[in-house]
């Protein structure tokens, strides 16, 4: 991995991926492109099961670099790869076969919200808030996922207003799992990466794959769907593994396959 603006680094089969381009983690070209990059390594990474994306210091993303913004579309096809660009961003941090775990230690901003409205579960600190400030500065996006993640009136107030949402009422509202101060949030984080780390790297890549799959089928085809997962499972040796474990009381150990 680069390494760049984007640091990784991975520890107890978690892999932290700390956004770090001063001062605000503004998205520029580079860093689409690097985050990208970053997920699709982790994608194929074997000694991961779980991934953790912060900020840093007291900045999660203040979106996108308006300065570098205005220098797309000076070519035929500028606008459109950007765009294409920006939508895989997302795309690949949904797509992860690993759980993404959002700890957002500060505010978020329009495209900068997007590992925060693709990940699997977002924490924050009592400093953070989300906001789509696009009606403001002359640009649009973000409605349909804004939409999938906050409540209908809510939603449309952030669109159609930039309406900045504290973290506090994110979470007294339950759109976030929790909202902690500051110096407590990465411990939080942590915490849940690390038990979802301790969980077969089979039965993490199927569970993504269900979740990413059902929420659009039909109750009927989605559960069906996943009792086709469940087939696949039993014939690994984790299901095998867990089974034991469970009979003989005693911590599974699973290999890093899928």
């Amino acid at each position: 991995m680069l390494n760049n603006l984007i640091k990784v680094t991975i520890e107890d089969h978690v892999a932290l991926v700390k956004m770090d381009s001063p001062p605000v983690n503004a998205w520029s070209l580079e860093f689409s492109e690097e985050m990208i990059q970053v997920f699709d390594e982790l994608y194929d990474a074997t000694d991961v099961r779980c991934i953790v994306v912060t900020g840093r210091e007291k900045i999660f993303s203040a979106g996108a670099d308006i300065k570098a913004r205005g220098k797309v579309g000076g070519q035929p096809g500028d606008t459109t790869r950007h765009m294409r660009r920006m939508r895989e961003v997302g795309n690949c941090i949904m797509e992860s076969n690993k759980p993404v775990i959002a700890a957002v230690n500060g505010p978020a901003l329009g495209v900068g919200m997007a590992p925060i409205i693709n990940a699997d579960i977002i924490l924050a600190s009592d400093n953070a808030f989300f906001c789509m400030p696009e009606i403001d500065i002359g640009l649009m996006g973000g409605a349909s996922h804004t939409m999938r993640l906050f409540p209908h009136s809510l939603a449309r107030r952030m669109i159609l207003t930039g309406y900045r949402l504290p973290a506090s009422e994110a979470y007294r509202r339950g759109i976030i799992e929790a909202c902690v101060p500051l110096e407590e949030l990465m411990d939080a984080a942590m915490e849940i990466a690390r038990n979802i780390a301790s969980k077969s790297p089979k039965a993490l890549s199927l569970a993504k794959r269900a979740i990413n799959t059902v929420a659009n089928m039909p109750l009927r085809d989605g559960y069906r769907f996943e009792q086709n997962l469940t087939n696949e499972m039993v014939q690994h040796e984790d299901s095998k593994e867990a089974m034991r474990a469970f009979l003989e009381k005693r911590k599974p150990v699973f290999k890093d396959t899928i």
